[in-house]
């Protein structure tokens, strides 16, 4: 009896029974069929969740420090004549537009996937624009805060979860370039559309870790 070759890139976890229970939204993370299969997509698609999950636990890291140390030190985590971070109108409107943008974006990965590459390219523009107004606005709100990066654990915390979100922001404004670029290229999407499917998940991640910062930088008050 001969038996099947194992293929260095098969899970040892067969998916497919879970797979079908999924909605369709959630599929697409899962690979279907093990090593032999040709689902690529699904393949990098579960690599990339996996990656993003670990990203996750990075800023988890990060907030839960956060929340420790003002839980710790909630007394004395404004130095005096220090007001922090301001729940201001400008700061919402920066919210608003980073949040409409993963709508955006999704409405530009529907567009791709029918087909409609000329209304893709508008609305993948478009989000572009939104992350990158909102990297302006962060940049503008920095400049105008009452404490710098070593006002004390105030600064320190805030400067730190900020500016590495930022740092996401624009690795996703930047991928976002590179594949309105290649939607240029003649027949660059015939065979998949893997690496704007990948760019609108990881938009979708900066966006609801924003979500949690906002909350507690801006909503938590000292």
């Amino acid at each position: 009896m001969t038996r099947r070759p194992i293929h260095i890139d098969e899970s040892p976890i067969r998916f497919e029974r879970l797979h079908r229970r999924l909605p369709n939204w959630l599929q697409r993370f899962l690979p279907n069929g093990g090593g032999n299969s040709e689902d690529h997509h699904g393949k990098g698609m579960f690599g990339f969740t996996v990656f993003l999950l670990s990203e996750s636990l990075i800023f988890l890291s990060f907030i839960f420090t956060y929340i420790a140390l003002r839980l710790t030190h909630s007394k004395d985590w404004l130095p005096p004549g220090i007001s922090g971070p301001e729940l201001s109108t400008f700061v919402i409107i920066n919210t608003v537009v980073l949040l409409s943008s993963s709508l955006v974006i999704q409405l530009a990965e529907n567009a791709l996937k029918r087909g409609k590459l000329k209304k893709f390219r508008w609305m993948w523009l478009m989000t572009i624009c939104m992350g990158t107004y909102f990297l302006i606005g962060q940049a503008i709100e920095w400049s105008k805060l009452d404490f710098k990066l070593s006002t004390g654990l105030v600064g320190s915390t805030f400067y730190l979860l900020t500016g590495f979100h930022g740092l996401h922001i624009l690795s996703g404004v930047i991928l976002q370039i590179i594949m309105l670029v290649r939607s240029f290229i003649v027949g660059n999407y015939n065979k998949g559309h893997f690496g704007a499917s990948t760019t609108t998940l990881f938009w979708h991640f900066v966006d609801i870790i924003w979500v949690f910062l906002f909350s507690f930088l801006y909503l938590w008050k000292a």
